[in-house]
């Protein structure tokens, strides 16, 4: 589980964060107001047809891929452990005329203040690096999967967590070996914003992902990775083609990204 320290000055992080990720052209809530899908193509490709599902979003953030699965038609709670990020979900929820629920909550002990099953668990894109172990994690999403339910997750790719800022240098442990302490400047939605933040992260290696998993008896059914992210967020990267970012200096030689879907039998 997470010590309440490092719980307390994450939460105040991603409190601070928040109205600037929601005013970024990152996030461009303009587009997002006028009807865009948030979801990139990787985890379109592995939802599917969601209409009518119910799915229990982790770590959703302030909610656009939370609502963005709901207008696609599906009953959808996202969880975050922010209260300023769930006000603005609510406020941007309601604002659209959507039905999504929001529950503020450490993701690790959302079975304290929730029950309902889902057919799916979903998270996305710099989730587990804030938590410090995945057995509980892991537990988690069983605890709320419906028999025969979906974990559909996509994340960063471990292997480039390892390298420093400047992605010279192997300066983190690929496996977990603790908490990493850092100082952050800006945020990855504007590096030009004059703030700067403590952050406690772990890196977690995909064994230990699939470890965790396979310890619930989840069965995993696909797994991906690829060699571009969806998003600008590392340095020196280029478009390679629309929504494909490759860092420049590496090419298509390293992954940043992998994709997985684990079934509840």
């Amino acid at each position: 589980m997470m010590d309440d320290q490092y719980l307390k000055v994450n939460r105040a992080l991603w409190n601070q964060k928040t109205p600037i990720h929601f005013d970024s052209d990152f996030y461009d809530m303009t587009a997002f107001r006028n009807g865009a899908n948030s979801l990139n193509q990787i985890e379109l490709d592995l939802l599917g047809d969601v209409s009518g599902k119910s799915i229990l979003h982790l770590q959703c953030h302030f909610g656009q891929d939370t609502l963005s699965m709901a207008r696609m038609g599906a009953q959808v709670c996202g969880v975050d452990l922010s209260d300023v990020a769930l006000q603005q979900a609510r406020e941007l929820n309601k604002e659209l005329g959507l039905n999504a629920e929001f529950i503020e909550s450490n993701v690790l002990e959302l079975g304290d203040k929730h029950d309902q099953l889902y057919d799916i668990v979903f998270t996305s894109y710099g989730t587990i690096t804030w938590l410090p172990e995945l057995d509980s994690w892991a537990e988690v999403i069983n605890r709320f999967l419906k028999p025969r339910g979906q974990f559909i997750m996509a994340e960063f790719h471990p292997f480039i967590w390892a390298f420093d800022d400047d992605l010279e240098k192997i300066s983190y442990n690929y496996f977990n070996s603790g908490v990493i302490y850092y100082e952050e400047e800006g945020t990855y939605a504007n590096r030009d914003t004059p703030i700067k933040n403590t952050a406690h992260v772990w890196n977690h290696s995909i064994a230990e992902v699939f470890q965790a998993l396979r310890k619930q008896g989840l069965h995993i059914d696909l797994l991906q990775e690829f060699d571009y992210s969806p998003y600008n967020i590392f340095k020196d990267m280029v478009e390679r083609s629309p929504g494909e970012f490759i860092i420049q200096k590496f090419d298509n030689k390293v992954p940043l990204v992998y994709a997985l879907v684990a079934r509840k039998d």
